[in-house]
This record gives structure tokens, sequence and C-alpha cells, in this order.
């Protein structure tokens, strides 16, 4: 509301500094709320950091594991050995609290290592591309989960400077000019009724002696 807009009145006065004192409190909520916010998402941040050089130290096992069963075994009996495997690989949505909310996220669950191929048909080097990758299946959900964390903290973040910046730049300001408009505005009238009063009191006098 522009400051021409508003009545210079005490009860407005009143509600510009209820205003006022509301987004004060507000602003230093949402910045507090900023801050666990930014600390939590760096902390998360470095988890995911840590998690991907797991990834990458186990793609670094996993796929020359399987190239050495491809040429143990050849391309066609690992194609048909895969064939005969079914993996019952779960997602769900759950629910992590994060600085005192409730963020949706994604867990995963992994199946069980076992080698579901006949012990005749199987060799080491099946076995073990087998367990690497089962195990680099298992990272991968932990990052799914790990990233849909990080991704919502975000969100969450972004909304809340945008809420910040708003109150900082925008609604303080604005109030506060309010408020100070009518302060002058109540101040100047006080002393014009002052003035006026003193006026006619000197009149009154001057009048009597006459």
């Amino acid at each position: 509301m522009p400051v021409q807009n508003v009545a210079p009145t005490k009860s407005n006065l009143r509600r510009e500094k209820e205003k006022l004192n509301l987004a004060l409190e507000g602003y230093d909520l949402l910045e507090r709320k900023r801050e666990i916010l930014v600390m939590e998402l760096m902390k998360r941040v470095d988890e995911v950091k840590i998690l991907e050089k797991e990834i990458s130290r186990r793609c670094e096992t996993a796929y020359p594991t399987m190239r050495r069963m491809l040429l143990s075994v050849g391309r066609e009996r690992a194609t048909k050995l895969s064939e005969s495997i079914t993996v019952d690989f779960q997602a769900r949505e759950r629910r992590v609290q994060v600085a005192g909310m409730n963020v949706l996220s994604l867990e995963a669950e992994v199946p069980a290592r076992n080698l579901p191929y006949s012990f005749v048909n199987s060799f080491a080097d099946c076995d073990e591309t087998m367990l690497e990758f089962t195990e680099l299946l298992g990272l991968i959900a932990q990052m799914a989960s790990l990233r849909s964390v990080v991704w919502r903290i975000a969100k969450e973040l972004k909304k809340t400077q945008r809420r910040v910046n708003a109150l900082e730049k925008m609604v303080i300001p604005e109030t506060r000019e309010r408020k100070h408009f009518i302060e002058a505005a109540l101040e100047e009238r006080e002393r014009e009724f002052l003035f006026t009063g003193k006026l006619l009191k000197a009149r009154r006098l001057k009048k009597d002696e006459s």
C-alpha cells in the first residue's frame, strides 16, 4: 500500500506497528530456518560426494569383472544365463525428518544377493559379476534416496529464501515507511494543535485585558 493512501490515524499507526512486529518476527524465524536448511543441504551434499566415490570405486571393479566373465563364458552363454535371472526390486515413498519438516523421499529395497542359475552352469566370474552388480545396485538405490532428499531440501531452501527476500526488501521497509509517515503526520498535527491552542489562549488573554 503506498504511503500516500494511508490515513494518518492512531488506529492505522497501531495496525502498522503490529504488522511490522509480525514481519520482523517472521523474518527472524525464516532466517533461522534458512540457516538450518543450508546446513542440512551441505551435509547431504557431502554425503552425496562420499557415495559418488563409493559408486565410482564399485564401477571400477564391477565392469572389469563383467568383461572377464564375457571373455570367459562368451556373450551368447552370458545372455542365456542372464535370461534366467529375475530381480524383485521394490521402491516406495517414505518421509524423512529434516529441519523439523517431513520431507518425502524414496526408499529402494535391493534384492538379496543370490545366484539364481544352476550350479552346473555357473562359473566363478559369473558369480562375482552377479555379486558386484548387486552391490552396485544397492549403492545406486542409496544415491536415488539421498538425491531425492537433497532436491526437496534445495526446493524448500529456495522457497524460504524468496520469503526472506520479500520480507527484507519489500514488506518490512514498506511497513516501516508507512509507520514513520503516520508518526510524522500525527506529530505535525499535534504541533499544529498546540500552536492553535496557544494562539487562542493568547487572544483570549489579550481580550480580557482590554
